[in-house]
């Protein structure tokens, strides 16, 4: 699991626990300058191929079971080749030489080295396109794994990460040898965290990211049916995937045998897991959320800049505003809160090498996703509401982390998002702004005041309990922990601009 900050099955590394410290592999005398591992956290899912950061660099263990497969995989071709095109996470082994520099439990006899992916995000982040994107890539290198007698033993879209809007398989340790005429074990995990979410928005509308947030293993084949309508049940994939999948859920509830054992005994062949991944794969393909026809396109976000003309006038001045900010010099991660549809990411991505697109609304976070190239590595949109932004989760509340323990920006937009947090989520001004303050980053902020058109439509209905709410608080509140190097207003008169640094930044690395 290789990023910035990593975890098991795509999560991130969590605060550390102390492992059982032994010998190093390979060696009885430990180097004098071997340190003890401290594993991730999360990563106790999968004992045989735990893992650790070391000097911002991403490792995996591997126990005797886990190395022999390692071994077996790593020298077939289509493991290189897909290595090599980045769809699976390029990884080195160490050497001996390397590994006596740690020092590790009895039980690991070789460790790995990935490559960092740049941002975790999970699932339940994900808009429909790349759930749809994880859940191909995951059924493509099944079906080819297979081919070279290899299995994935997992089905989860933790497994996998995206670079932009690639997806990129992360577990390396989720390949194993294939048991001849063993049926798909994580059959299961597929349908009740790839394949439900999937036809949950596509055929009902039902925004998938929610429900996965509260439950982390996945919707069962029974409240999967729940949400189903009757006439749900003759569209492709739902009875033959959800109802039939729930009845032998319930059989197999009843009788003691293994129902792997069973399904051998029968006569199961590893064809047939081919035959159904071919169809799953034609049924993933075809499936199709469109923005257009929900609630969110009849909605004030949709063409937001567009359809109202102070924001149109405000625009070229905005645009203007943040490319000289972002042309300055290079930045690493650049967050853009409240992207709306992307305009401003797109302009920081010319000057950065990572783009987070964050945007509670997810019609425009799908047509965002679907307007970039498929293959580009830059901007990554994901659908959070800001107000409620993912919480840690999982086991501890460490298993996958807080948005904010993911990766410290080096440049933060908040255009058109400001007015939203404190008069439509009642979040007072001070709150936001140390928030956005404790990301680390330098600041490109708009306010607009009480006389904005937006402004007025926030408050027509609500009681204005909102007398911090003004350009003089505002500059306040930023002056306790920014330097403010520009402030511009913009063409409408109703809003301004700031750009802001950490207080203790040098200027001098922004070019003013």
């Amino acid at each position: 699991m290789i990023a910035a900050n990593p975890a098991p099955l795509a999560s991130t590394v969590m605060p550390p626990v102390a492992s059982p410290v032994a010998s190093p592999v390979a060696s009885p005398v430990a180097s004098p300058v071997a340190s003890p591992v401290k594993f991730d956290v999360g990563s106790f899912r999968d004992r045989s191929a735990r893992v650790f950061e070391s000097e911002q660099a991403i490792y995996r263990t591997l126990n005797q079971e886990s190395s022999e497969a390692w071994k077996r995989v790593s020298c077939q071709d289509f493991f290189q080749r897909r290595m090599s095109t980045g769809q699976i996470i390029p990884t080195t082994e160490l050497s001996d030489s390397e590994i006596r520099r740690f020092l590790f439990p009895t039980e690991v006899t070789g460790v790995l080295k990935h490559e960092r992916i740049p941002f975790i995000s999970y699932p339940y982040e994900w808009p429909f396109a790349l759930l749809k994107r994880a859940t191909l890539l995951q059924l493509d290198l099944l079906s080819e794994a297979m081919t070279h007698q290899v299995m994935l033993k997992d089905s989860t879209p933790y497994n996998i990460q995206f670079r932009g809007t690639q997806p990129v398989f992360i577990d390396i340790g989720s390949f194993i040898p294939l048991v001849p005429n063993e049926p798909w074990l994580a059959y299961r995990q597929f349908c009740e965290l790839m394949l439900f979410p999937l036809l949950l928005q596509a055929y009902r509308g039902i925004h998938f990211q929610s429900v996965l947030r509260a439950q982390l293993e996945g919707i069962p084949a029974k409240q999967f049916l729940q949400w189903i309508r009757w006439r749900d049940l003759f569209r492709p994939g739902v009875f033959t995937n959800g109802w039939l999948h729930a009845a032998l859920e319930r059989n197999a509830q009843q009788v003691s045998t293994s129902t792997v054992t069973d399904l051998k005994s029968s006569g199961f062949q590893s064809q047939m897991i081919q035959q159904m991944l071919k169809k799953l794969t034609r049924l993933v393909e075809r499936l199709e959320w469109n923005p257009a026809a929900t609630q969110w396109a009849a909605t004030q976000w949709a063409n937001y800049d567009e359809s109202l003309p102070h924001v149109a006038e405000d625009l070229q001045a905005k645009s203007d505003f943040v490319r000289n900010v972002c042309q300055t010099h290079r930045r690493t991660l650049v967050w853009d809160l409240g992207c709306n549809d992307g305009r401003f990411s797109r302009i920081a991505s010319e000057f950065a090498t990572t783009v987070i697109a964050l945007d509670q609304d997810h019609g425009c976070i799908e047509r965002l996703c679907k307007s970039l190239e498929p293959e580009q590595r830059v901007i990554l949109p994901l659908c959070m509401d800001l107000a409620n932004p993912s919480p840690g989760q999982g086991w501890r509340g460490q298993e996958r982390r807080r948005l904010e323990e993911r990766g410290e920006p080096d440049l933060v937009l908040c255009l058109g998002l400001i007015h939203h947090l404190v008069l439509a989520a009642n979040i007072p001004l001070p709150d936001v702004v140390g928030w956005l303050a404790s990301l680390g980053g330098e600041l490109l902020l708009e306010f607009p005041s009480k006389r904005d058109a937006m402004v007025k439509g926030l408050l027509r209905n609500k009681r204005d309990q909102y007398a911090d709410y003004s350009l003089e608080h505002m500059v306040q509140e930023l002056q306790k922990s920014f330097q403010i190097v520009r402030q511009v207003s913009l063409p409408s008169g109703e809003r301004t601009l700031f750009h802001a640094i950490p207080q203790g930044k040098s200027k001098s690395a922004d070019g003013v």
